[in-house]
């Protein structure tokens, strides 16, 4: 089923977690990727994705980003010890 433009989701591929469509590569070793400074190019070559595809990856990313709650709560709710 596909969540986002280019980004699906099965259950049958990669445990149901987001994945470029058409592929078994997960949203999150793409990002992994480029968090640990691997290039749009080197991903791209390692990985056989078009620049578009990796765009995607980042645009799903931004979206899911924006629309969660913060990880953790404000001072009052968790006093320092």
């Amino acid at each position: 089923m596909e969540v986002f433009p280019g980004i699906s989701m099965d259950p049958k591929i990669r445990f149901g977690k987001p994945c470029i469509t058409g592929t078994r590569i997960d949203v999150a070793t793409i990002l992994g990727g480029l968090a640990s400074g691997d290039s749009i190019d080197d991903l791209s070559s390692e990985y056989h994705l078009t620049r578009e595809q990796i765009s995607t990856v980042l645009r799903y990313a931004a979206h899911v980003a924006a629309h969660l709650p913060p990880a953790v709560g404000s001072s009052d709710e968790n006093p320092s010890r």
